[in-house]
């Protein structure tokens, strides 16, 4: 049985939580995470930024689309990214059922990620907007390094 206490401090992301928990005679740790805004599913935006929030979510099902399978081939093509959050992030996805996994049973463990067709449908909408930022790159360059010289500035 897992039993929660909030103490109403935050973690720094906005998320309250406080784990307590007892298995038997073992301690284990549970969290539960308490959203600071409620969520919210009433309309479109609302349930594809639930599902593509995520630094990295459309760049995955790009390179998955492309051709990219393996988390290591993934991982080359997303240098930035940790291997622990891009783990997370295709997990999500796959929550999300816009990839799925396969693992082969074979030593070491071969793991490849593919699109479901329900992932399918959301590619020529990234590719819009890819198309979008290509045709706007000078400009969101510009308000970008703008805006970042701003808050460098500030500290």
């Amino acid at each position: 049985m897992c039993r929660y206490y909030k103490y109403g401090k935050t973690n720094g992301i906005g998320i309250n939580f406080s784990p307590i928990a007892s298995f038997g005679t073992s301690e284990q740790l549970c969290i539960m995470y308490e959203r600071k805004i409620p969520l919210s599913l009433n309309c479109g935006l609302d349930l594809i930024g639930e599902v593509l929030y995520g630094k990295w979510k459309m760049r995955l099902l790009w390179f998955i689309h492309e051709g990219s399978q393996r988390p290591s081939e993934l991982q080359r093509k997303i240098p930035d990214a940790s291997r622990r959050v891009l783990n997370m992030q295709l997990k999500e996805l796959e929550e999300h059922e816009l990839v799925s996994k396969v693992i082969y049973p074979v030593v070491p463990p071969k793991v490849e990620y593919s699109l479901t067709e329900f992932g399918k449908t959301l590619i020529p909408v990234i590719a819009a907007l890819g198309q979008w930022g290509d045709e706007h790159e000078e400009r969101l360059r510009s308000v970008i390094v703008k805006r970042l010289e701003q808050n460098t500035s500030v500290d």
